[in-house]
């Protein structure tokens, strides 16, 4: 059970980094609607993702219950050494995918905010913004 659940998490977390990869360039070619259509792939992903880790946990936990006294290390065979290994390569994969995805994010969330700042002259005040004046170029004299 422990091979089964941590290859079917090394899957997930595999269609993690190519989604995000994906949507990295989505980004960049401005293709708003494949992001939105990646988001739910996400959200379904990451559900499958952590019902496995839990599943894992538990089958962890019950095996080094079930032996006291022995290490992990000692439990687990040569494949499923190897397959945990994997597991935290690509865990550590996915975080630096996560972490550049976040940098555009960020980047055209500050861009759009400025801009909308911009054409409706907005003006924190406090914690809340003023109404909004008309910008000058959206002004139409007649």
């Amino acid at each position: 059970m422990i091979t089964k659940y941590l290859k079917g998490s090394i899957e997930d977390i595999e269609n993690l980094i190519k989604l995000t990869r994906l949507d990295i360039k989505n980004i960049k070619a401005a293709k708003h609607n494949e992001l939105q259509i990646s988001a739910s792939l996400k959200e379904e992903l990451i559900a499958s993702f952590e019902n496995k880790k839990s599943l894992l946990n538990s089958e962890l936990i019950r095996l080094t219950e079930e032996n006291s006294g022995k290490t992990l290390n000692d439990l687990l065979s040569k494949k499923e050494k190897e397959l945990l290994e994997s597991f935290k390569k690509n865990l550590s994969k996915l975080k630096r995918v996560n972490r550049d995805y976040a940098k555009y994010v960020a980047t055209i969330s500050e861009f759009y905010n400025s801009f909308c700042t911009a054409i409706f002259n907005q003006e924190p005040h406090g914690y809340h913004k003023a109404n909004p004046t008309p910008a000058s170029f959206l002004k139409v004299s007649a």
